[in-house]
């Protein structure tokens, strides 16, 4: 049990990882995803033996936005090399112009909620990709060749390891290309300088990964730089969900767990999602503060707002 000089907390393992979620696999730290069996047929597709999609995904996968470029560390695990099925593999060991065409194909349930090679917890229901030698993580835009859809992903994993295969993507990527039901297709892939990046439209609001938002899970959220002061005051975001019926439990267990909070939990609906946060704080420094004691309390992560 962690305390804080904030909240007095009780486990929520069970509320936070959420409905059908997977335990961590305890697999080497460069290769956690290795895929030791063939590729099947179903309906079509072409993902791989055991997994598919999830029971229930969220209707709101087309709100989901892409990810959005910027300048990490690179893992340095990451980039050594490593041998999978026999073959050996040489990372990328920085981030390098790269643009290649071939066959997509996309992970799902099977490895939902288990660490990607860079530690990171894999969420299907998030704009990222597993590619065998790029830098990760790192950004790329995949482009469906046969309907010309376009999306940017984040490579956070290792994969695929068929010689017929160039890049895995995540459900929702899969689903935002059309890929879904073809199971695979042929796209091209394009590296993203970050420290160049320049989105036409950037989102107001930090981007969010809708998380088993309708299996009454906690919405996995990415880190987000500190938003600037606004006279509306500061929200700290916890979780958003695609029913609002799940936003409301949450926040009446939140309640309980966050007793020092509880007339500061709401729920503010936007986007087609229902996001729960706390505020608002009448400074940032506040407002970060208190992110900091959830999030190191609950492991789970936060998004300063002013909105």
């Amino acid at each position: 049990m962690k305390t804080s000089r904030w909240f007095l907390f009780v486990p929520l393992a069970a509320l936070l990882v959420g409905c059908g979620s997977v335990a961590p696999r305890q697999d080497a730290p460069v290769v956690s995803r290795q895929e030791k069996s063939a590729v099947v047929t179903k309906k079509g597709g072409g993902y791989y033996l055991d997994d598919g999609p999830g029971d229930n995904p969220p209707a709101n996968l087309d709100a989901i936005p892409d990810a959005e470029p910027k300048v990490e560390p690179l893992h340095k695990a990451a980039t050594r090399p490593y041998t999978v099925l026999g073959q050996t593999y040489t990372p990328d060991t920085y981030l390098k112009p790269y643009k290649e065409t071939g066959v997509a194909s996309w992970y799902g349930r099977r490895y939902h909620g288990q660490k990607t090679s860079i530690g990171e917890v894999y969420d299907m229901y998030g704009m990222t990709a597993a590619h065998p030698t790029l830098a990760i993580p790192s950004y790329v835009r995949v482009t469906n060749l046969q309907n010309s859809k376009s999306v940017i992903v984040r490579v956070n994993d290792r994969g695929p390891f068929h010689s017929d295969r160039l890049i895995d993507l995540s459900y929702t990527a899969a689903y935002k290309l059309g890929v879904l039901a073809g199971g695979s297709t042929r796209v091209e892939v394009e590296t993203i300088d970050p420290a160049n990046y320049t989105a036409a439209a950037k989102p107001a609001e930090a981007p969010i990964t809708a998380s088993l938002a309708d299996k009454g899970g906690v919405v996995a959220v990415p880190e987000a730089p500190l938003q600037p002061a606004a006279t509306t005051g500061h929200y700290v975001q916890l979780g958003a969900f695609g029913a609002q019926d799940n936003a409301e439990s949450f926040r009446g267990r939140l309640k309980i767990e966050l007793a020092q909070l509880a007339d500061k939990l709401q729920i503010h609906s936007s986007d087609g999602l229902f996001r729960v946060r706390a505020g608002p704080f009448q400074t940032l420094a506040e407002a970060s503060q208190i992110a900091a004691e959830i999030k190191n309390s609950l492991n789970i992560k936060t998004v300063l707002t002013t909105r």
